[in-house]
């Protein structure tokens, strides 16, 4: 995927879904990224609908109940990884410390990466709970899960990790400075069908927004 910004149309996104890494890696990278909730993986690939629904684009609810706060799901939408993970009170301080968001090429989220009711500092409709599309903004590749601090070098305090090319996001996908990606992790369209349901690719009532408007993905 070239660096280049996003075209807006649908096309380009169904290029872009060409290019992505096929199945087994995204379901490797799972593993990998979801570490002690690894388990989770056959629950949540059950859970996806038919090859032909998702192509369309339709919305899939997923169970976020047996997330446990630290660990991160991926499921498929629209041919897209989106993680699905549960941040700690700790990750949730960290992302409102000044020192790390000083760090950050876009803290406060003003590029068009994300609705409206995800531009705030946690970037998601609830605090404890993230939903990103996983794809990183630099060339497309899927980046790792590594939210334990120091896990990618002295200073690290978790997040993302793309080791393709080395770009770094926190834990509420936002892109750190001097790194090659020029963008926050998009968020997609999603609700809370309850508190143990969510929706990916529906908005909240009243909210009109289409993973076709952000910038890049």
């Amino acid at each position: 995927m070239a660096d280049t910004a996003h075209s807006g149309s649908p096309g380009a996104h169904a290029q872009d879904g060409q290019t992505r890494r096929d199945f087994l890696t995204l379901a490797g990278s799972a593993i990998l990224g979801v570490g002690a909730a690894a388990t989770l993986w056959p629950l949540v690939s059950s859970m996806n609908p038919a090859k032909d629904v998702l192509a369309a684009g339709a919305p899939i609810d997923v169970d976020i109940s047996s997330i446990q706060p630290g660990q991160q799901i991926i499921v498929l939408w629209r041919s897209h990884p989106i993680f699905i993970a549960r941040r700690t009170e700790a990750e949730l301080k960290t992302l409102q410390d000044t020192k790390e968001t000083a760090q950050l090429r876009d803290p406060e989220s003003k590029v068009l990466q994300q609705p409206a009711y995800a531009q705030n500092w946690h970037r998601s409709a609830k605090p404890e709970l993230l939903v990103l599309v996983g794809i990183c903004t630099h060339l497309g590749c899927i980046p790792e899960f590594q939210p334990q601090p120091g896990s990618v070098g002295p200073g690290w305090e978790g997040g993302y990790f793309c080791p393709c090319h080395g770009s770094r996001y926190d834990l509420a996908g936002r892109v750190f400075d001097g790194v090659p990606a020029p963008y926050n992790l998009p968020v997609p369209p999603y609700n809370y069908v309850s508190d143990s349901v969510i929706r990916v690719g529906e908005n909240p009532p009243n909210v009109a927004f289409d993973l076709n408007d952000i910038v890049q993905i």
